[in-house]
C-alpha cells in the first residue's frame, strides 16, 4: 500500500479527497488504478500530472514503487 496525495485539478477529480491508501507497484498502475477508482476525469488529469515519491520527482513511470512511499498527484497549475 501506499499514500496518494492529491493537489488542486486532482484533488477535484478525487471528488475532493486529498489523500487515500492505495495498492500500486509503478506510476502507470497508480495512473490505471486512480482512473479506474475516480473515473476518467481522473484519467486525464494523471496522463498530464507530475508526480512526487517521497518528496522527489519521479519522471519514469515504469519504475517501482516501495510499499508505504507518499505519491504526490500534481497537475499542470495556470501560469506556470
Amino acid at each position: 500500500m501506499l499514500t496518494v496525495r492529491y493537489f488542486a485539478g486532482a484533488r477535484a477529480a478525487a471528488g475532493g479527497v486529498s489523500a487515500e491508501e492505495i495498492s500500486a507497484g509503478s506510476l502507470e498502475e497508480l495512473a490505471q488504478a486512480l482512473t479506474d477508482r475516480h473515473g476518467e476525469r481522473m484519467g486525464l488529469v494523471v496522463k498530464a500530472a507530475s508526480f512526487l515519491v517521497d518528496g522527489l520527482a519521479c519522471h519514469d513511470r515504469r519504475a517501482a514503487l516501495p510499499a508505504g512511499v507518499t505519491v504526490d498527484v500534481l497537475p499542470p497549475f495556470a501560469g506556470g
